[in-house]
Formats: C-alpha cells, sequence, structure tokens
C-alpha cells in the first residue's frame, strides 16, 4: 500500500480523548535562531500545554548556537538542552539529525513531534496535524508535513518556492531506489512525527540525511502504508545560501546510499570542492561532511527510553 494522505485539521477534544495516557514530546532543533524560536516555542506552549494539554513536554535542542537561542527559549517556556551536553562521552558530531537523536536521550515521549525552529509563517495545527495519525491509528508509524513553502529573502519578501534540494536529489533518489515513496510531495521537510518504539530502532545520520532516512527505514521495518503525510497549509522560513545546499544534498545521497547496501558501514565523511570568484579566477573551497550514523538509541547504555 503507498503512502497515507490524511486530513491535517483534527478535532482538538477527540485528540486529548484519543492521547489517553500516551506521552507526546514536540522537540526545536535550533542553531542560531534567537529571532525566531520565541515566537515558535511560545506558540506551541499556548496553544498545546496551556489551552490544550496535548503535550506533555516541550524541548529546544540547542546545538552550539552563538547567539541568545537558548535564553530566548527558555524565556519563552520550553526546556532547553545543549547538544553538547547530552552524551558528552561520545565522539562530538553537529547537525540536525544529531539533535534528533539527541532528543530521544533527554524527552519521556512515546510519540515525537519535530518542528524546525526557523518558522516565519506557520501555525500550532501543524502540532495537532502531526500528531493526530499517530494518536488515532495505531497502524501509523510516522507523519511528515506537506505545505505550500514560499522562501523570503532576507526583507522577508518571498523569493521563489521552496525545495530545490528535494526536487534535485531527494525526488530524484526516491524515484530511482525507493519508488514506493513517490507519494510524498515534501520528503525532507523539517516538520515530522514519529513514534518513539520507531525511531529509537535506527541508525541516524547527524546532518540533514535524517529525514530521508526516517522514511526509508520506516517503509522497510513497516512498509509504505505505515507513514502519512498531512497538509498544513503554508509554511515560510529564510532562505538559505546556494552554497549550503551542497553539503545538505550530499548528506541526503549519502543516507540513501548506505540504505541499499545495510551490510557496508556507512562512510563517514566526504570531502565537497565548491569554487568562489576572486580577482585571480575561481578558488576551491573544500569543505569535509559528516556523513557519520548515531546507532539506534535502544544499543546506548543507560538509554532514557529502554524501559518505556
Amino acid at each position: 500500500m503507498p503512502v497515507r494522505t490524511l486530513p491535517g485539521s483534527w478535532d482538538a477534544d477527540a485528540l486529548l480523548a484519543a492521547k489517553g495516557d500516551t506521552r507526546v514530546t514536540v522537540v526545536v532543533p535550533a542553531r542560531d535562531e534567537e529571532d525566531t524560536v520565541g515566537d515558535v516555542v511560545a506558540g506551541i506552549r499556548q496553544a498545546w500545554l496551556q489551552d490544550v494539554p496535548l503535550v506533555d513536554e516541550l524541548i529546544v535542542i540547542d546545538s552550539d548556537s552563538t547567539d541568545r537561542t537558548a535564553a530566548v527559549a527558555r524565556a519563552a517556556g520550553a526546556t532547553v538542552h545543549a547538544a553538547r551536553d547530552v552524551l558528552p562521552g561520545l565522539p562530538p558530531a553537529r547537525g540536525k539529525g544529531e539533535a534528533l537523536w539527541k532528543s530521544l536521550h533527554v524527552s519521556t515521549g512515546d510519540v515525537l513531534a519535530f518542528l524546525d525552529a526557523d518558522l516565519i509563517e506557520w501555525g500550532p495545527h501543524f502540532v495537532s496535524g502531526l500528531l493526530g495519525p499517530l494518536l488515532t491509528d495505531p497502524g501509523i508509524a510516522l507523519v511528515k508535513a506537506v505545505y505550500d513553502r514560499p522562501l523570503l529573502d532576507a526583507a522577508g519578501r518571498e523569493a521563489e518556492t521552496g525545495g530545490r534540494v528535494t526536487e534535485l536529489v531527494a525526488r530524484p533518489l526516491i524515484a530511482l531506489h525507493h519508488p514506493h515513496l513517490a507519494g510524498l510531495v515534501q520528503p525532507l521537510a523539517g516538520e515530522w512525527a514519529v513514534r518513539r518504539s520507531v525511531l529509537e530502532q535506527f541508525r541516524v545520520p547527524v546532518g540533514y540525511g535524517v529525514e530521508i532516512a526516517a522514511l526509508v527505514d520506516t517503509a522497510t521495518a513497516f512498509g509504505a502504508s505505515s507513514i502519512a503525510q498531512v497538509d498544513l497549509g503554508r509554511r515560510a522560513h529564510r532562505h538559505h545560501r546556494h552554497d549550503t545546499l551542497g553539503p545538505m544534498a550530499v548528506q541526503v545521497i549519502a543516507a540513501v546510499e548506505a540504505r541499499l547496501d545495510r551490510s557496508a558501514a556507512p562512510r563517514d565523511t566526504a570531502r565537497l570542492t565548491q569554487y568562489d570568484r576572486t580577482g585571480s579566477g575561481f578558488a576551491p573551497h573544500p569543505r569535509h561532511v559528516d556523513l557519520t550514523e548515531r546507532p539506534p538509541a535502544v544499543s546506548i547504555e543507560g538509554y532514557a527510553g529502554a524501559s518505556r
């Protein structure tokens, strides 16, 4: 069966009844997002911890921010953990996947919903939309958001439609290697939700390969019909510089490649060379892209979710 598409609007009272004793955690990974993280945290807290007690804990994982992200998030009502302070005995890594993997070790939710910290146009219904299928259908393991996704320039003006890495990298990879996931409109959407019992079983890329890895692993373990997507309307965020897209693309490709041959150890790094125009021509700008994958959380001694 294909990926299921479900409504993005859910009745709050019905969800609260369906929740029962299921614990729900919302995780916001953040790095240098002091301008937006406070509004995201405050909106979630007001709607789903205070007005309707659907969410049990709201956590921000701060990934080595150099600005006031942690302080702003804490003041808005989140529990804030510095990624580097979670399991400090492990070799260091930095990236979105690292933040999401570490959230498993400092949270208690049976269900986890992830929302990016750089959201500008969004609504609290993002949380209920993502949680709805998981709280009402035991056959759903993972939920992805679908939305109109404009990109905004530095002045806040709409620049173009987002999803360049999706269109040029993720969707072609799905067409070639995982056509059963072709029904996913936005496979790299940063807003998604998953059962702890599912994500804790998987290796997790520390970088931007985390979303596509979770999709492939979930479909492999439970079938594509265990994945749902919900239409949440419109989501806007700041524009990524084009030269930052190369490392993201490498991480997405590497995550898919690592799952084509599961007997082979995933690569730890790749050297990506980009070029800058200088007065004397084009100068190479090499950078090492971290392709490390964290082991399944359940394999870590003292894992917080082991007793759940």
